[in-house]
């Protein structure tokens, strides 16, 4: 039997998956690490804590299944996009990373667009200049941080960081590589005129590979850390977003994603370049050979009901740790008293600015239609119905762009929420199923590696054996009417607010 291994660089923690050729999780392990907001709006993390991490979870998930090493013959690797890794020539961590939710970059976003082009910066990367992606980040450290940039011999995603220490090789992947906004995506590699214009020297970039290729191998120093075979074959992997669709089997038209985890993400395939010229959504090269996938993210999906938990629920935290039961099952009961609507309490998921539609670093959450007849469990479906909006809007322009939607797979934490998943449908007007597994990400770059090491022929063949549908619903009629009325007021209220959400920036 062979066996692979899945490794998620996420924004809370790394999970490590341990899987056999049929995608069956034999064992796993997970282990969390800081987020720091220096600022308002900014986000960073240390990539040391993410090979830290890593080291850990690969160890533990190993001894846990009792699997000979010598069995485990790939790996996968899939990480949160757009941050920002720099190293030195002794590949050693200049700065933090800033992440991929970080909003500083503002200015820059405007300057990238104005040396490039607005129209040309789209045909090129396919998305306008926007701060999460990683050129503004490296534009602001230029800027900000001159003699650190000065220092910086290579620049890396938070994935790749991690392929580096596992295999000292510098390289990264086409759906990662394609949320730096240096990509070129209908060619599928870096774009010179882009760099050229930015003046950001292409040798700081490592080579780009197509997602199931063999990038390297497991070095004698990682595998003494990690108790690893050296010479274990490491896949390119994919962003967390391509990953998560090839785990929940988004491979052809017609099936559509929608994962709710810090972020929130609706993730069609297409065999062909779609590109939204308003720059709503964006469109990254697949993790499949040869296709496109467009993405429409909610910044603060699962963030805003885990900052609703963390802040507001006390005694549903209290009860989880006594108990052992999972918190979020009590939120689910609590939601579920509510209905539908929440009676007129809305909540706008802008914690962290937004992405989709609006483009916009300097929105702000909202609760808006507040009554004394509300409660904390109305305020905890709103926060729930606030996010379904978001992924609404997302949705609304896929539609749009002709991308047909005839199923949605839910996943994330969000999708393991059978309430969430039932908003979603009735939301969407659409079936939402779940499949028969739920680990997204370390099952998508598994996935990767297992036909990166030959277990596969193609990544559309593995997904057909490996992935089956498990739970189904079905839109509710009137709720759907009812939602849609909402939504309408919710597009409405960021309209309102923009120039408020300004005018707060320039305050705080």
């Amino acid at each position: 039997m062979t066996y692979v291994l899945g490794i998620d660089i996420g924004t809370s923690g790394t999970k490590t998956i341990l899987f056999d050729e049929k995608g069956v999780n034999i064992s796993s392990a997970f282990k969390e690490y800081p987020l720091y907001q220096p600022q308002i709006g900014w986000a960073e993390q240390n990539p040391e804590d993410w090979w830290e991490a890593v080291v850990a979870t690969i160890s533990s998930a190993i001894q846990k299944s009792g699997v000979q090493v010598e069995d485990v013959k790939g790996i996968g690797l899939s990480g949160q996009m757009h941050g920002l890794v720099m190293l030195d020539k002794e590949g050693q961590v200049l700065r933090p990373s800033i992440i991929w939710c970080d909003q500083r970059t503002a200015v820059e976003c405007e300057e990238i667009t104005k040396l490039v082009g607005a129209e040309r910066l789209i045909e090129i990367t396919a998305n306008p200049a926007l701060t999460g992606f990683t050129a503004s980040k490296i534009m602001w450290v230029k800027k900000h941080e001159p003699a650190l940039y000065e220092k910086t011999y290579k620049i890396l995603l938070p994935k790749d960081y991690i392929r580096f220490m596992l295999t000292g090789e510098f390289c990264t992947e086409v759906s990662d590589a394609s949320g730096m906004q240096l990509l070129d995506i209908p060619s599928r590699n870096w774009s010179d005129e882009v760099l050229e214009k930015l003046q950001i020297d292409k040798s700081l970039l490592g080579k780009v590979y197509e997602s199931q290729e063999i990038t390297g191998i497991v070095n004698n120093a990682a595998a003494m850390l990690t108790g690893l075979k050296e010479g274990t074959k490491v896949v390119g992997g994919a962003g967390d977003q391509a990953a998560g669709a090839i785990g929940n089997g988004i491979v052809r038209p017609g099936v559509v994603s929608s994962t709710i985890g810090t972020s929130g993400v609706v993730f069609a395939h297409t065999d062909k370049i779609t590109i939204d010229k308003k720059g709503r959504v964006h469109t990254f090269c697949h993790a499949v050979p040869g296709a496109w996938h467009i993405m429409g993210v909610t910044q603060a999906a699962g963030l805003s009901l885990k900052w609703f938990k963390d802040n507001l629920c006390v005694l549903e935290n209290q009860n989880s740790a006594s108990s052992g039961v999972d918190v979020y099952e009590e939120l689910n009961e609590e939601a579920e008293s509510v209905k539908p609507g929440s009676e007129g309490l809305m909540y706008l998921p802008y914690l962290m600015g937004e992405r989709t539609p609006h483009l916009d670093p300097y929105a702000r959450g909202v609760f808006f239609g507040l009554t004394a007849r509300h409660n904390k469990n109305h305020m905890l479906r709103s926060v729930m119905e606030g996010v379904g909006y978001s992924l609404v809007d997302c949705m609304d322009i896929i539609n749009e762009m002709g991308i047909t939607v005839d199923e949605v797979r839910a996943s994330g934490g969000g999708g393991k929420s059978e309430i969430w998943r039932q908003i979603q449908a009735d939301m969407f007007n659409c079936e939402v199923v779940t499949i028969n597994s739920s680990e997204g990400p370390a099952l998508g770059v598994a996935i990767l590696a297992l036909v990166g090491v030959g277990v596969y022929p193609s990544v559309i063949e593995a997904c057909d054996t490996i992935i089956h549908n498990v739970t189904s619903q079905n839109p509710i009629n009137e709720n759907n009417i009812l939602y849609s009325k909402y939504h309408d007021i919710y597009k409405r209220l960021y309209t309102a607010l923009k120039p408020e959400f300004i005018n707060l920036n320039d305050l705080a």
